[in-house]
């Protein structure tokens, strides 16, 4: 059995190592890993709690993140693009 510490460890190196492979990264990529890393721990989290397969949910659960970090990215930029013709003063009525 592995022991907790060797997890909080590991759970450490690769959180540095997360927050310097970031560097040269444009906002898409950096929101899509984050979105996969986040969504990996809550699919370890989830069926560590429901006895399920933790490889399974953390590979579901990093691909639905990384998906959800590219659609809000997308949104937010949408969102910019939209804000700024509305804000040219243009009166539709």
């Amino acid at each position: 059995m592995i022991k907790a510490s060797s997890i909080g460890r590991v759970v450490i190196v690769l959180s540095l190592a997360g927050l310097t492979a970031c560097a040269g990264m444009d906002d898409t990529q950096q929101r899509m890993v984050s979105g996969g890393a986040t969504g990996a721990v809550v699919g370890i989290v989830g069926t560590a709690i429901t006895g399920g397969c933790i490889p399974c949910g953390t590979a579901i659960g990093g691909a639905v993140g990384t998906g959800v970090g590219y659609v809000v990215d997308q949104v937010n930029k949408s969102g910019k693009s939209g804000g700024s013709s509305q804000a040219s003063g243009a009166n539709p009525g």
